[in-house]
């Protein structure tokens, strides 16, 4: 099942802040990717992958409403 980055960020009890720092990104761009306003480049996906233990294919970067 597919989760999207808010969720991961939720399973791991983080905030955007937290979680931001953990892959090298300030609270304002992981907001950003949770809402679906811009995507973390290639070397940010694998730091998500390696923080949140999980691979690319299983994370959903788009929110369900697309507004």
């Amino acid at each position: 099942m597919g989760m999207t980055l808010k969720m991961l960020r939720a399973k791991f009890n983080f905030t955007q802040e937290e979680a931001g720092a953990k892959v090298g990104v300030s609270e304002g761009t992981w907001s950003n990717w949770e809402k679906g306003k811009s995507f973390p480049d290639v070397p940010k996906i694998i730091e998500i992958e390696k923080v949140f233990e999980t691979k690319y294919d299983d994370i959903i970067f788009l929110p369900d409403n697309h507004g």
